[in-house]
């Protein structure tokens, strides 16, 4: 039972820290996506992942900058890295 709690207040800033790195990077595609003549809609969040509808001529300039947000939304101490995956649907994607 111990170790339980143990883990648990080990983990819960972890995963809060999680949470507020992915708000901030939904924010922070929004204010791109308002400014931006690609053809790119943020459809979902699932967990630590924003999934996209993305129109096929757009693909390559939108997973670049997509994938450079995701990565630069927060300044820590360690490497924060994304990587993109495509498909037809989510599953594909992975």
């Amino acid at each position: 039972m111990r170790q339980a709690a143990e883990r648990t207040a080990i983990n819960a800033p972890m995963q809060g820290s999680a949470a507020d790195i992915i708000k901030r990077a939904m924010i922070n595609m929004h204010n791109w996506l308002a400014d931006t003549d690609l053809d790119v809609r943020m459809i979902m969040q699932v967990h630590d992942e924003l999934i996209y509808e993305v129109a096929e001529k757009d693909l390559d300039a939108a997973q670049e900058k997509i994938v450079e947000i995701m990565q630069t939304t927060s300044e820590i101490d360690v490497p924060l890295l994304a990587k993109a995956g495509i498909g037809n649907n989510w599953d594909e994607a992975h």
